[in-house]
């Protein structure tokens, strides 16, 4: 685990199925000397949400939950406030159609987070400029005016799922480079994407080419990448882990 004084090690972005299931990455976790994760529900389901809750209840590791909610749906302040009755749920992670919905305002005014895709848009902050958003798989969408918005952060996260034995990382440098320069490591976090690799690639595997990529890095900026963002972000207390 990490040393006194440090922020934790957060795997930022893995998900579970009935498959995959907590009992598999916490030994990974910790082996590899990480203090927790923030799951992804990685399907569009209130149901799956509540699955990812009730884990996080029976799994200290898990810090936080990010769910899905239908924004567009004008009653999704009723889903938004079961949620958000278990301590660990944080936001929602949402595939954006060609309009914003107004469940946007939802989260905004909650303080809740937003994990979003390729289908990022700044009209998403200028519209609602207190709506903290985290841009997944950054390095897969390449980095461009979201890095001007201070309430943007991104994940470096995904590196391995598209050839999770064919990855090189002299292929992956520009992008993570670009996105630490772009983003800095303030506003950037690692996530293993675990499990979808699975079983070809490894979570270890997943970190490596993470590793390889951003290259020789001061500690600073390392604790920053593999926690210390994630902790500010998702607003992770230390009885989280309790």
């Amino acid at each position: 685990m990490t040393a006194p004084g440090a922020p934790p090690r957060i795997d930022s972005h893995q998900h579970f199925t009935r498959q995959y299931l907590p009992s598999l990455l916490f030994p990974i976790l910790k082996r590899n000397r990480f203090d927790g994760s923030v799951a992804v529900c990685g399907l569009p389901s209130v149901e799956e949400t509540r699955w990812h809750l009730s884990l996080a209840t029976e799994h200290s590791f898990i810090r936080a939950v990010v769910g899905w909610a239908d924004l567009a749906d004008p009653r999704v302040g009723d889903v938004l406030d079961e949620y958000q009755r278990h301590p660990k749920f944080r936001g929602v992670c949402y595939r954006f159609a060609a309009e914003l919905p107004q469940g946007l305002g939802e989260l905004e005014r909650r303080g809740l987070t937003l994990d979003v895709d390729a289908g990022f848009t700044p009209a998403i902050v200028e519209r609602y400029p207190n709506l903290r958003v985290a841009i997944d798989h950054v390095t897969a969408v390449g980095t461009c005016s979201p890095a001007g918005y201070a309430n943007v952060f991104a994940k470096i996260s995904g590196l391995i799922t598209a050839a999770p034995t064919r990855w090189k990382a002299a292929e992956l440098q520009p992008a993570v480079r670009t996105a630490l320069e772009a983003f800095g490591p303030e506003r950037l976090m690692y996530g293993s994407d675990w499990p979808s690799y699975l079983p070809v690639g490894t979570w270890k595997e997943a970190l490596a080419a993470f590793t390889q990529a951003i290259g020789p890095q001061s500690m600073d900026t390392r604790e920053h990448l593999l926690g210390g963002t994630a902790q500010r972000f998702y607003r992770l207390e230390a009885g989280d882990a309790a």
